[in-house]
Parts: C-alpha cells; sequence; structure tokens
C-alpha cells in the first residue's frame, strides 16, 4: 500500500509487508507517545474528529495521537451535534468538512457509511468504525498487541491459537481481527458464542478459505483450553432491535480467575477490545482477574494510540521528518519512567 495520501477504510487493504511496515514506525514512535520525546512534526494541521456514535478509546485515543504529533483537533461527537440533524447528506458534509481539516476520522452506526463519506471527502478518511462493519484500526492495535504479548513468551503471529469470545455476528472489532489473522499462517481460531451471535458465514467462509484453522463451540471453558490469546468482547447492546433481545445473552460467557485458572494455560494472554460491560448481569470479563499479570487490556488499550500515531505519518507522510523536529520534554508527571 501507498500509505501517503490513502483512506484507510478496511483491514483488507493492508498486507504482510504494510503492517510490518506500519509496526515498524509505531515502535519508532514510542518515546513520544510515551512523553519521553516531543515533536510539533504536523503542526499547522487539523484533524476531524467525527464521530456520530458513542466512543472513549477511540476517540479520545485519536485525538491523542494528533496532538502528540503536534496537530490541532475538531470534534464532532454524536449526530445530534451536526447539521445532519437537519437533513444535510454525508457527501455534504465530507465536502464542507474535508475544506477544514487535512485529515478526517469517522465513526457511524451504518454499514458503509464511513467508505461513502470518503468519496466525497477532499482529504483522507480513516474509519472509526461503521456499524457492525469493520474497526480497521482496532484489529492493527489487536494485532500489534498481539505480538508484544507472545514475544515475551518467543512465540510469534505465525502458528497463534486464539479464542474469539462473545457477540461474534455484531462484533465489528472482531470481523476485522479475524480478517487480519488470515494472513499469517498456521492460526487457529476458536470461535465462543451463543448459536445466534455466531460470526456471519462470509467470514467464515474467508477464514477457512484462507487456511485459518477454525473451531466453533457455545462451551467457554472447551474454547479456551491450549490457546495463546483469549479475546473477550461485550454483547453489542446497541445492534440490536430491542435491548430485551440483547439481554438474554449477557452473562452466558464471562471469564472469571476460577474458570481461567482451571483451564488456561499459565500464560495465556487475557485480551478485550473494550469497553467492559462490568454490570452484574454481564460481567463477561470479572474483576477478580485485575492482578493477572496475563492481564493486557490496558496495555492492549494504550497500544492504540501509538499505533494511530503510525497511521498519521504515514497517510500525511511525515516518517522521514519526526526525528528533525524532535526534543525533549519540558514536563514531569508520575506516568513517565
Amino acid at each position: 500500500m501507498d500509505f501517503n495520501g490513502s483512506h484507510i477504510l478496511s483491514i483488507d487493504q493492508f498486507d504482510r509487508s504494510d503492517i510490518d511496515t506500519l509496526f515498524s514506525v509505531a515502535e519508532s514512535l514510542e518515546p513520544f507517545s510515551l512523553r519521553k520525546k516531543a515533536t510539533r512534526v504536523l503542526e499547522g494541521a487539523i484533524l476531524g474528529s467525527m464521530f456520530f456514535e458513542p466512543s472513549t478509546r477511540t476517540r479520545i485515543s485519536f485525538g491523542a495521537a494528533f496532538n502528540l504529533l503536534g496537530g490541532a483537533v475538531r470534534e464532532t461527537t454524536e449526530i445530534e451535534s451536526s447539521s445532519i440533524v437537519k437533513g444535510e447528506s454525508l457527501i455534504d458534509t465530507a465536502q464542507v468538512l474535508s475544506g477544514y481539516s487535512d485529515i478526517i476520522v469517522m465513526r457511524h452506526s451504518e454499514e458503509g457509511s464511513v467508505e461513502a463519506f470518503s468519496r466525497a471527502s477532499r482529504v483522507p478518511v480513516i474509519n472509526g468504525g461503521d456499524g457492525s462493519n469493520e474497526h480497521p484500526t482496532q484489529a492493527l492495535l489487536d494485532l500489534f498487541t498481539i505480538k508484544r504479548e507472545l514475544n515475551v513468551n518467543n512465540k510469534t503471529i505465525d502458528g497463534l491459537r486464539i479464542a474469539l469470545v462473545g457477540d461474534l455476528k455484531f462484533g465489528r472489532s472482531v470481523h476485522s481481527l479475524s480478517k487480519v489473522l488470515s494472513l499469517y499462517k498456521d492460526v487457529t481460531i476458536n470461535l465462543i458464542s451463543p448459536e445466534e451471535l455466531k460470526l456471519p458465514s462470509p467470514y467464515l467462509t474467508f477464514l477457512k478459505k484462507s487456511g485459518v484453522n477454525v473451531n466453533e463451540s457455545e462451551n467457554l471453558e472447551e474454547g479456551i483450553t491450549e490457546v495463546d490469546i483469549v479475546y473477550m468482547t461485550r454483547i453489542q447492546e446497541e445492534r440490536f432491535k430491542k435491548k430485551s433481545d440483547a439481554s438474554k445473552y449477557k452473562g452466558l460467557l464471562s471469564l472469571n480467575k476460577a474458570i481461567y485458572t482451571a483451564n488456561c494455560e499459565p500464560n495465556t494472554v487475557i485480551m478485550h477490545p473494550l469497553p467492559r460491560d462490568s454490570r452484574q448481569e454481564a460481567n463477561e470479563l470479572d474483576s477478580d482477574l485485575y492482578e493477572n499479570p496475563n492481564l493486557a487490556i490496558f496495555r492492549q488499550a494504550d497500544n492504540g494510540v501509538v499505533i494511530r500515531m503510525a497511521l498519521f505519518a504515514l497517510v500525511l507522510g511525515v516518517v522521514d521528518k519526526i526525528k528533525e523536529t524532535s526534543r525533549e520534554v519540558n514536563w514531569h508527571t508520575s506516568k513517565r519512567h
């Protein structure tokens, strides 16, 4: 892929070489994401952050990533705060806001909406999640996390054994992650979900044709044995026609300390794209796992910043200019080591 000036709309755009490039840039940017160094390489550039669905980690990490590269962020949150409620089309919105921005990140509830927006935009657009379709940057940060966590145990993504657990029907993070894992050799994916929330058949067919070893089960304990990663997800309540339809699946697949200890290998890593539904009736990832050193969910969230910094640097063509704009930071906080 030629990153410079490109839209980032789907994980399908990436091959292994592109991922290697992205991860290499991300690793070079870690001193900046950790606030050990500072850069103003994107000074004067504006990120249009357009989130028409609720978001915490994705929205704020994109904004933080752009700020850490020296750029400014202008946000639109929720459809109600935009002229779309007055009947303005996405096409008109794209034409206007791309005139105010140098790059745009967008999240929308409708599948395919970000791609449609990008066709009318005059600047690069990054997909921050479109309905239950895709979440490409989440898949990239997840893969980066998987690589790092496996490296601790001298393993690689080739040969990965992973259990994807929960709402596999509506979970866009799972959709994108499963596709990008198909680029690697000898991968085994255990798909664990209620029958009604199984991974949609097009994804399942794609995985099998790509040579991925796929096992399906409704049994959590059975599915999380002999895996390197357990990737938990919440029930995507907002994708159901009625909340009562979602409620019957909450709590069916919940991982806690007892289940983990009884069934998982000692070094099995626990991941979750977050937010975790901590309400008692759901609680797919119990708080009694917080002291487990294999719980990677917050390392995973942290990785979102540096991966998104790398994407901005590549798409806006400033990778080779970062070093020359680097300087020491002027402040100190307890988080800086």
